[in-house]
């Protein structure tokens, strides 16, 4: 954490800003999910919700993709494990269904990439039937919607960065319906918390 937040993430940007942090549970389960506008994403959340915040690391869901090579060797140091978001397996649901039961921090990037530019935000249904299996099996999770934002698209060096942490939802119901119904609700509020955070930053939603 020195290295990564004390010395890279401070040390790139300007000014870093928690919006609504008063959202963001203390213990048990908790599924954060972030837009996902930038690698400095992963440093981000660990910086604004991590174990100096809550006392517990974030453990990342990130594509296969992204696991490999000297990233893939750094993102596993950072907590993360691959999956497919957009056809999860049953095994990787479970186990993430695991760290939750634990009481763990999971972070998911529903959105599936790194999207820069704006327009709707659109989900995978990943994190929706992550969330709809843990409440079938009990496991009471709150998904927390969380908005970041830089002062440019791509960031800068000297860039003010904000996160902003939405109100907790919860998933409810069961099959294809009730996932896409969740995600539209998640959709909707993940754009919310981004547009305050991109408002701290100068470049509210639309501009050019």
């Amino acid at each position: 954490m020195v290295v990564t937040i004390d010395l890279a993430l401070r040390g790139y940007f300007g000014e870093l800003t928690v919006l609504d942090r008063e959202h963001l549970p203390r213990d048990g389960a908790v599924l954060l999910a972030p837009t996902h506008r930038a690698r400095w994403d992963a440093l981000m959340l660990p910086w604004a919700a991590g174990r100096r915040v809550t006392g517990r690391d974030c453990r990342f869901m990130v594509t296969a993709d992204e696991m490999k090579g000297l990233q893939g060797w750094f993102l596993h140091r950072l907590g993360c494990f691959p999956v497919n978001q957009g056809r999860p397996t049953l095994a990787s649901l479970r186990f993430s269904v695991e760290l939750l039961a634990c009481g763990q921090q999971l972070v998911v990037f529903p959105e599936g990439r790194i999207r820069r530019e704006d327009g709707p935000i659109r989900l995978h249904q990943g994190l929706a039937r992550l969330a709809l299996l843990a409440a079938s099996q009990g496991v009471d999770v709150p998904v927390v919607p969380v908005g970041l934002a830089y002062g440019h698209a791509d960031p800068r060096p000297g860039d003010q960065a904000a996160v902003c942490f939405g109100r907790p939802l919860r998933a409810a119901g069961q099959g294809r319906q009730a996932a896409l119904d969740f995600s539209a609700e998640l959709a909707a509020a993940m754009e919310s918390a981004e547009q305050a955070a991109r408002l701290v930053v100068g470049r509210p939603i639309g501009s050019p």
